[in-house]
């Protein structure tokens, strides 16, 4: 369930896209009433599309403090990001803007564990994880590079998808592709760290 939570405004923001595209002239009379106009169809989904996320973000947040539960580091950083990109978006018009702001979340999160490793001495996935198992070192040091480059590479990536591929490509490689790759990640990380679960518990 925490996981859907999370995905929450990404699936909202594909949800809406899709529906803005397959109801374009009614997404355009709506694009031009609530954010100016002269917007052109071409534009209508992916503005409607942001405006969503940036409402469904703050409804997270909302949520988890109606209820009196802790928001995560992580669910700040993003809205931070979608109020900034996907602001910038709606104000100029520009899916520039909105098509950054994954690849600028990922290079944070690599960042963060490349700094607190490098300069601090500290490695964040050890943090996270070493309650749940205990490792080598050696190897936890290999899994915080490991996180490292997946995230720095997944900013690459999502750039490479959003400017060399149709705008559409882009909002399903960003639910689906990123997801997807996410997934097949922590499954081989889960595969290489087998031997050393069945170690802790023998």
């Amino acid at each position: 369930m925490k996981f859907l939570f999370d995905l929450f405004p990404v699936i909202l923001f594909f949800v809406s896209y899709q529906i803005a595209g397959s109801h374009s002239e009614a997404a355009t009379a709506i694009a031009n009433q609530w954010l100016g106009h002269d917007i052109a169809a071409a534009q209508a989904p992916i503005l409607i599309a942001t405006g969503v996320a940036i409402v469904a973000t703050f409804a997270q947040i909302g949520w988890l403090l109606a209820r009196g539960r802790k928001v995560d580091t992580m669910l700040w950083v993003s809205l931070g990001l979608i109020v900034v990109f996907g602001g910038a978006t709606l104000f100029f018009h520009d899916a520039t803007f909105i098509k950054w702001k994954p690849t600028i979340l990922y290079w944070l999160f690599s960042t963060s564990l490349l700094v607190s490793s490098a300069v601090f001495n500290k490695n964040l996935i050890r943090s996270f994880m070493e309650a749940q198992i205990k490792l080598p070192d050696e190897i936890w040091a290999r899994l915080n590079a490991a996180w490292i480059v997946f995230f720095a590479t997944m900013g690459f990536l999502n750039l490479y998808v959003a400017f060399e591929f149709p705008e559409a490509t882009w909002v399903k490689f960003k639910l689906f592709g990123g997801m997807g790759l996410m997934f097949a990640f922590v499954i081989a990380q889960s595969m290489f760290l087998g031997k050393y679960i069945e170690e802790d518990k023998q």
